[in-house]
Order: structure tokens, then sequence, then C-alpha cells
């Protein structure tokens, strides 16, 4: 039985690339939540097949429904891969660990930033994901389990960090298959929104 991807245990543009423009064109998504929405710019350019795994998940609606499953105070918030039931949702292939290349990149897991949840297996990670609600540089290594690898850092929050905030905060218990980290009242993801570039 599978149960949550990231155990022990989510990207930074940097303030030059956002000025010179490099990296405009990058991808954005709104992810709508009974507490607030918040937009994630996703780093398409650097760590292509992370990204792409996301938006078909995106894409096929996967997200829709589902709940930030596990809240850790002062570290991060993780969800997309059980319903509001502790149904676990179904999934495509498990995908390449791109942690070691987006870190050549600049994409740490600092504040604000989404990354891949996965088992002790390095290339486990499939929809789950967690937002970093503080800098976690322990997580852009294989020091968490010693298998040499990190954890994919793909994007970063870029408005509604108020909502991350407010997530980050609730009270949690045990529930469902977990025993701890579980928000009481459920935290739901009600839609996750491609945003069409302007033309």
């Amino acid at each position: 039985m599978k149960f949550s991807r990231l155990w022990i245990p989510l990207l930074v543009l940097s303030a030059t690339a956002a000025a010179d423009g490099a990296f405009a064109a990058e991808p954005q998504v709104d992810i709508k939540t009974n507490l607030g929405t918040f937009r994630v710019e996703l780093f398409a350019s650097r760590v292509p097949k992370t990204v792409e795994n996301f938006l078909q998940y995106v894409k096929d609606g996967h997200y829709n429904g589902t709940i930030f499953h596990r809240v850790i105070d002062n570290f991060m918030i993780q969800g997309g891969g059980f319903d509001s039931n502790f149904a676990q949702k179904p999934t495509r292939a498990p995908i390449q660990n791109e942690a070691e290349k987006g870190i050549r990149a600049g994409l740490k897991n600092d504040i604000g930033t989404l990354a891949m949840a996965r088992t002790s297996n390095p290339n486990s990670a499939t929809a789950q994901f967690f937002v970093n609600t503080q800098n976690n540089d322990f997580l852009n290594n294989g020091d968490t389990r010693g298998d040499g690898y990190g954890y994919a850092v793909f994007g970063k929050v870029i408005s509604g960090m108020d909502v991350i905030n407010t997530i980050g905060k609730v009270r949690t218990a045990s529930g469902g298959p977990f025993n701890k980290d579980v928000p009481k009242d459920a935290v739901v993801i009600e839609s996750v929104t491609l945003i069409e570039a302007k033309k």
C-alpha cells in the first residue's frame, strides 16, 4: 500500500533572471484551494521533464479535489495524491529525478518553491508535490536519505503566498492512514488551471 511520497522530507528564479526576462515565457498555473488561490511559475526551461509531468496531471484534472494531506509548520505543505476520503488517486509511471540538474540551474528548496515528493527511490516521483514554507537546504542533496539525490524543485509561488502561509499554520492531527500532520479541517485543491499566455 502506498502512502505519502515524502517521508522525511517543495525553486527559485533569481532577481537577475527576472529582471532580464531570461525566463519570462515560463508557464504559470493557478492553484485554487478552499482557503484561497495562489499562482505558480513553472521552470520548464530548467527542469523540463518535471514540469511536463506536472502539467500533464494538470491537463488531466488529476489535482482537482485532492487535498493537502501533510502540513508541517515551518517546513512544508504536501498534496496532490489523495482525495478528501484519503483514497490515493492513480498515477502514471514515475519520472526521472531532476534535482541535480535543477541545483545546477539555481533551483533550491527555498521558501515559496514547489518540489516533487518521492519515496526512498530517488526516481519515484509521480503527482505529489510540496511547497516549502521555509528555506530547506537539506532537501537540495541526498543527505536526508543518504541516496545522493535531492528533491527536484520545479516552480515558485509568485502570488498568493499568504494562502500558503495560512495553510502552513492549520491545526493538524491524525487522519486517514497517517498518524500525524493531517489538517483537522480538510484543505482541498479545488482546481489547477494553466494560465494562457497573453498574445
